[in-house]
Protein backbone atom coordinates (compact mmCIF):
# COMPACT_ATOMS: atom_id res chain seq x y z
CA UNK A 1 0.00 0.00 0.00
CA UNK A 2 1.01 3.65 -0.31
CA UNK A 3 2.30 5.10 2.95
CA UNK A 4 1.07 8.63 2.41
CA UNK A 5 1.87 10.85 5.41
CA UNK A 6 -1.29 12.49 6.80
CA UNK A 7 -1.69 16.24 6.17
CA UNK A 8 -1.36 17.06 9.88
CA UNK A 9 2.06 15.38 9.99
CA UNK A 10 3.18 17.16 6.83
CA UNK A 11 2.12 20.56 8.22
CA UNK A 12 3.68 20.01 11.64
CA UNK A 13 7.01 18.75 10.35
CA UNK A 14 7.07 21.49 7.76
CA UNK A 15 7.04 24.04 10.58
CA UNK A 16 10.19 22.60 12.14
CA UNK A 17 12.10 20.99 9.27
CA UNK A 18 15.72 22.10 8.96
CA UNK A 19 16.98 23.14 5.55
CA UNK A 20 17.57 20.20 3.28
CA UNK A 21 15.62 17.73 5.41
CA UNK A 22 14.27 14.91 3.25
CA UNK A 23 12.73 12.63 5.89
CA UNK A 24 9.18 13.11 4.65
CA UNK A 25 10.17 12.41 1.06
CA UNK A 26 11.88 9.17 2.10
CA UNK A 27 9.13 8.11 4.52
CA UNK A 28 7.06 5.88 2.18
CA UNK A 29 10.09 3.79 1.22
CA UNK A 30 11.26 3.61 4.85
CA UNK A 31 7.81 2.39 5.93
CA UNK A 32 7.81 -0.29 3.22
CA UNK A 33 11.20 -1.55 4.39
CA UNK A 34 10.11 -1.61 8.04
CA UNK A 35 6.96 -3.55 7.20
CA UNK A 36 8.79 -6.09 5.02
CA UNK A 37 11.58 -6.63 7.57
CA UNK A 38 9.05 -7.56 10.26
CA UNK A 39 6.69 -9.49 7.95
CA UNK A 40 3.79 -7.28 8.96
CA UNK A 41 0.35 -7.00 7.41
CA UNK A 42 -0.73 -3.40 7.04
CA UNK A 43 -4.27 -2.41 7.95
CA UNK A 44 -4.14 1.37 7.58
CA UNK A 45 -2.26 4.56 8.31
CA UNK A 46 -3.71 6.27 11.37
CA UNK A 47 -5.38 9.56 10.40
CA UNK A 48 -5.20 12.33 11.43
CA UNK A 49 -2.31 10.77 13.36
CA UNK A 50 0.36 12.61 15.29
CA UNK A 51 2.40 15.72 14.62
CA UNK A 52 5.82 14.11 14.80
CA UNK A 53 5.52 10.55 13.45
CA UNK A 54 3.76 8.22 11.02
CA UNK A 55 1.58 5.70 12.84
CA UNK A 56 0.58 2.55 10.95
CA UNK A 57 -1.86 -0.05 12.28
CA UNK A 58 -0.46 -3.49 11.46
CA UNK A 59 -0.63 -7.17 12.37
CA UNK A 60 2.37 -9.34 13.12
CA UNK A 61 2.97 -12.68 11.42
CA UNK A 62 1.00 -14.48 14.17
CA UNK A 63 -1.97 -12.14 13.76
CA UNK A 64 -1.28 -10.02 16.84
CA UNK A 65 -2.39 -6.41 16.33
CA UNK A 66 0.39 -3.86 16.68
CA UNK A 67 1.43 -0.34 15.76
CA UNK A 68 4.42 0.58 13.63
CA UNK A 69 5.70 4.07 14.35
CA UNK A 70 8.27 5.96 12.28
CA UNK A 71 9.68 9.28 13.47
CA UNK A 72 12.43 11.65 12.26
CA UNK A 73 15.60 12.07 14.35
CA UNK A 74 14.52 15.49 15.61
CA UNK A 75 11.54 13.80 17.34
CA UNK A 76 14.06 11.83 19.45
CA UNK A 77 12.57 8.36 18.81
CA UNK A 78 15.51 6.62 20.48
CA UNK A 79 14.78 8.49 23.71
CA UNK A 80 11.17 7.35 23.39
CA UNK A 81 12.35 3.76 22.93
CA UNK A 82 14.57 3.95 26.01
CA UNK A 83 11.82 5.41 28.17
CA UNK A 84 9.23 2.87 27.05
CA UNK A 85 11.70 0.07 27.75
CA UNK A 86 12.34 1.45 31.24
CA UNK A 87 8.63 1.77 32.03
CA UNK A 88 8.07 -1.78 30.81
CA UNK A 89 4.41 -1.24 30.03
CA UNK A 90 3.52 0.15 33.46
CA UNK A 91 1.37 3.17 32.65
CA UNK A 92 2.64 3.37 29.07
CA UNK A 93 2.30 1.50 25.81
CA UNK A 94 4.45 -1.65 25.59
CA UNK A 95 7.41 -2.05 23.24
CA UNK A 96 7.05 -5.26 21.22
CA UNK A 97 10.64 -5.62 20.06
CA UNK A 98 13.95 -5.08 21.76
CA UNK A 99 16.11 -4.60 18.70
CA UNK A 100 16.76 -1.02 17.70
CA UNK A 101 16.21 0.36 14.22
CA UNK A 102 16.72 4.09 13.86
CA UNK A 103 13.42 5.91 14.06
CA UNK A 104 11.21 2.79 13.99
CA UNK A 105 9.23 1.41 16.94
CA UNK A 106 6.89 -1.59 17.04
CA UNK A 107 4.32 -1.05 19.76
CA UNK A 108 1.38 -2.67 21.45
CA UNK A 109 -1.92 -1.80 19.74
CA UNK A 110 -4.18 0.38 21.85
CA UNK A 111 -7.47 1.94 20.74
CA UNK A 112 -6.08 4.80 18.64
CA UNK A 113 -9.39 6.63 18.30
CA UNK A 114 -10.31 6.54 22.01
CA UNK A 115 -8.37 8.93 24.23
CA UNK A 116 -9.05 10.28 27.70
CA UNK A 117 -10.38 13.42 25.96
CA UNK A 118 -13.52 11.42 25.15
CA UNK A 119 -14.46 11.50 28.84
CA UNK A 120 -16.18 14.39 30.66
CA UNK A 121 -13.58 16.95 31.71
CA UNK A 122 -13.39 16.15 35.43
CA UNK A 123 -13.14 12.39 34.79
CA UNK A 124 -10.60 12.95 32.01
CA UNK A 125 -8.31 14.94 34.30
CA UNK A 126 -8.59 12.30 37.03
CA UNK A 127 -7.73 9.41 34.70
CA UNK A 128 -4.93 11.32 32.98
CA UNK A 129 -3.36 12.30 36.30
CA UNK A 130 -3.52 8.71 37.53
CA UNK A 131 -1.76 7.52 34.41
CA UNK A 132 0.93 10.18 34.71
CA UNK A 133 1.69 9.24 38.31
CA UNK A 134 2.73 5.73 37.20
CA UNK A 135 5.34 7.16 34.84
CA UNK A 136 7.19 9.19 37.46
CA UNK A 137 9.96 6.73 38.31
CA UNK A 138 13.65 7.00 39.05
CA UNK A 139 15.73 7.53 35.96
CA UNK A 140 17.65 4.46 34.73
CA UNK A 141 21.31 4.19 35.61
CA UNK A 142 23.58 5.79 33.05
CA UNK A 143 20.66 7.54 31.37
CA UNK A 144 21.22 9.88 28.44
CA UNK A 145 17.87 11.66 28.63
CA UNK A 146 17.68 15.41 28.21
CA UNK A 147 17.08 17.30 31.45
CA UNK A 148 14.39 19.89 32.09
CA UNK A 149 17.13 22.50 32.47
CA UNK A 150 18.60 21.60 29.08
CA UNK A 151 15.30 21.51 27.23
CA UNK A 152 13.95 24.71 28.70
CA UNK A 153 17.31 26.38 28.12
CA UNK A 154 16.95 25.83 24.39
CA UNK A 155 13.37 27.00 24.55
CA UNK A 156 14.32 30.10 26.54
CA UNK A 157 16.69 31.22 23.79
CA UNK A 158 13.91 31.00 21.21
CA UNK A 159 11.52 32.82 23.55
CA UNK A 160 13.94 35.74 23.95
CA UNK A 161 14.22 36.00 20.19
CA UNK A 162 10.43 35.95 19.93
CA UNK A 163 10.14 38.78 22.46
CA UNK A 164 12.61 40.86 20.46
CA UNK A 165 10.57 40.31 17.30
CA UNK A 166 7.24 41.05 19.02
CA UNK A 167 7.54 43.49 21.94
CA UNK A 168 3.90 42.87 22.93
CA UNK A 169 4.81 39.42 24.25
CA UNK A 170 7.94 40.65 26.06
CA UNK A 171 6.31 41.07 29.51
CA UNK A 172 4.95 37.52 29.47
CA UNK A 173 8.26 36.14 28.21
CA UNK A 174 10.12 37.98 30.98
CA UNK A 175 7.74 36.56 33.59
CA UNK A 176 8.11 33.04 32.19
CA UNK A 177 11.91 33.22 32.09
CA UNK A 178 12.05 34.58 35.64
CA UNK A 179 9.82 31.72 36.80
CA UNK A 180 12.11 29.21 35.06
CA UNK A 181 15.23 30.57 36.78
CA UNK A 182 13.58 30.38 40.18
CA UNK A 183 12.23 26.87 39.59
CA UNK A 184 15.57 25.50 38.40
CA UNK A 185 17.40 26.92 41.41
CA UNK A 186 16.08 24.20 43.72
CA UNK A 187 14.20 21.35 42.00
CA UNK A 188 12.59 19.02 44.57
CA UNK A 189 13.24 15.77 42.68
CA UNK A 190 14.59 14.28 39.48
CA UNK A 191 12.31 11.71 37.88
CA UNK A 192 11.88 10.28 34.43
CA UNK A 193 9.02 12.30 32.92
CA UNK A 194 6.79 11.80 29.89
CA UNK A 195 7.75 15.26 28.63
CA UNK A 196 4.75 16.05 26.43
CA UNK A 197 1.86 14.67 28.46
CA UNK A 198 -1.73 15.73 27.77
CA UNK A 199 -5.13 14.09 27.54
CA UNK A 200 -4.75 13.11 23.89
CA UNK A 201 -1.61 11.15 24.81
CA UNK A 202 -3.63 8.72 26.95
CA UNK A 203 -5.36 5.98 24.96
CA UNK A 204 -7.71 3.18 25.94
CA UNK A 205 -6.03 -0.23 26.19
CA UNK A 206 -6.70 -3.88 26.91
CA UNK A 207 -4.04 -4.58 29.57
CA UNK A 208 -5.03 -1.45 31.47
CA UNK A 209 -7.93 0.95 30.92
CA UNK A 210 -5.63 3.85 29.98
CA UNK A 211 -2.02 3.93 28.80
CA UNK A 212 0.26 6.79 27.79
CA UNK A 213 1.76 7.06 24.32
CA UNK A 214 4.14 9.36 22.49
CA UNK A 215 6.59 10.45 25.20
CA UNK A 216 9.36 12.94 24.57
CA UNK A 217 11.11 11.91 27.79
CA UNK A 218 13.00 14.30 30.00
CA UNK A 219 14.45 14.11 33.50
CA UNK A 220 13.37 16.64 36.09
CA UNK A 221 10.69 17.59 38.59
CA UNK A 222 7.16 16.25 38.36
CA UNK A 223 5.54 19.70 38.25
CA UNK A 224 7.09 20.26 34.81
CA UNK A 225 5.29 17.20 33.44
CA UNK A 226 1.97 18.07 35.05
CA UNK A 227 2.06 21.64 33.74
CA UNK A 228 1.00 20.71 30.21
CA UNK A 229 -2.06 18.90 31.55
CA UNK A 230 -3.24 22.09 33.30
CA UNK A 231 -4.03 23.80 30.03
CA UNK A 232 -5.77 20.90 28.30
CA UNK A 233 -8.86 22.04 26.38
CA UNK A 234 -7.48 25.58 26.52
CA UNK A 235 -9.99 26.75 23.94
CA UNK A 236 -12.83 25.82 26.33
CA UNK A 237 -11.10 27.60 29.21
CA UNK A 238 -10.69 30.79 27.19
CA UNK A 239 -14.32 30.70 26.04
CA UNK A 240 -15.68 30.25 29.57
CA UNK A 241 -16.57 33.39 31.56
CA UNK A 242 -14.84 31.91 34.63
CA UNK A 243 -11.88 30.45 32.73
CA UNK A 244 -9.24 32.04 34.95
CA UNK A 245 -10.92 30.83 38.14
CA UNK A 246 -11.36 27.36 36.65
CA UNK A 247 -7.65 27.27 35.84
CA UNK A 248 -6.72 28.20 39.42
CA UNK A 249 -8.97 25.43 40.75
CA UNK A 250 -7.48 22.96 38.28
CA UNK A 251 -3.96 23.80 39.43
CA UNK A 252 -5.00 23.32 43.06
CA UNK A 253 -6.80 20.04 42.38
CA UNK A 254 -4.02 18.53 40.27
CA UNK A 255 -1.30 19.65 42.66
CA UNK A 256 -3.09 18.16 45.65
CA UNK A 257 -3.99 14.89 43.93
CA UNK A 258 -0.41 14.28 42.76
CA UNK A 259 1.34 15.84 45.78
CA UNK A 260 3.02 18.57 43.75
CA UNK A 261 3.68 22.09 45.07
CA UNK A 262 1.01 24.46 43.71
CA UNK A 263 3.35 27.40 43.20
CA UNK A 264 5.84 25.27 41.28
CA UNK A 265 3.05 23.85 39.14
CA UNK A 266 1.78 27.37 38.43
CA UNK A 267 5.29 28.51 37.49
CA UNK A 268 5.93 25.67 35.06
CA UNK A 269 2.43 26.08 33.60
CA UNK A 270 3.24 29.73 32.92
CA UNK A 271 6.58 28.90 31.30
CA UNK A 272 5.22 26.12 29.12
CA UNK A 273 2.19 28.12 27.98
CA UNK A 274 4.30 31.14 27.02
CA UNK A 275 6.86 28.94 25.27
CA UNK A 276 4.12 27.21 23.26
CA UNK A 277 2.42 30.51 22.49
CA UNK A 278 5.59 32.19 21.24
CA UNK A 279 6.44 29.11 19.15
CA UNK A 280 2.94 29.03 17.65
CA UNK A 281 3.25 32.68 16.67
CA UNK A 282 6.65 32.09 15.13
CA UNK A 283 5.28 29.47 12.70
CA UNK A 284 2.13 31.40 11.82
CA UNK A 285 -0.44 29.68 14.03
CA UNK A 286 -1.82 33.00 15.23
CA UNK A 287 -5.04 31.68 16.76
CA UNK A 288 -3.16 29.13 18.87
CA UNK A 289 -0.67 31.79 19.93
CA UNK A 290 -3.47 34.14 21.01
CA UNK A 291 -5.21 31.45 23.08
CA UNK A 292 -2.03 30.30 24.80
CA UNK A 293 -0.78 33.76 25.65
CA UNK A 294 -4.16 34.81 27.03
CA UNK A 295 -4.17 31.65 29.16
CA UNK A 296 -0.63 32.45 30.33
CA UNK A 297 -1.70 35.97 31.34
CA UNK A 298 -3.94 34.42 34.01
CA UNK A 299 -0.96 32.82 35.75
CA UNK A 300 1.27 35.81 36.44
Amino acid sequence: MAFEPPPRLVRALGETAPAGDDWLAELPAAAERAVARRELTVERVQVPGGRSSLVVLVRRADGTPAVLKLAPPRARPESERAALAHWGGLGAVQLLETGAEDGVLLLERLHPDVSVRSLPEAKALLEAAGTLRRLWVDQPAGHAFETVAERTGRQASAMRAGAEADPEVAPLVDAALTAREELLAAPPEHRLLHGTFRQSKVLAGERMPWLAVGPDPVVGECAFDLARLVRDRVEDLIAAPAGAATTRRRIKRLAESLEVDQDRLRGWTLFRAVESGVRAGRVGREKDAELLLEFASWLG
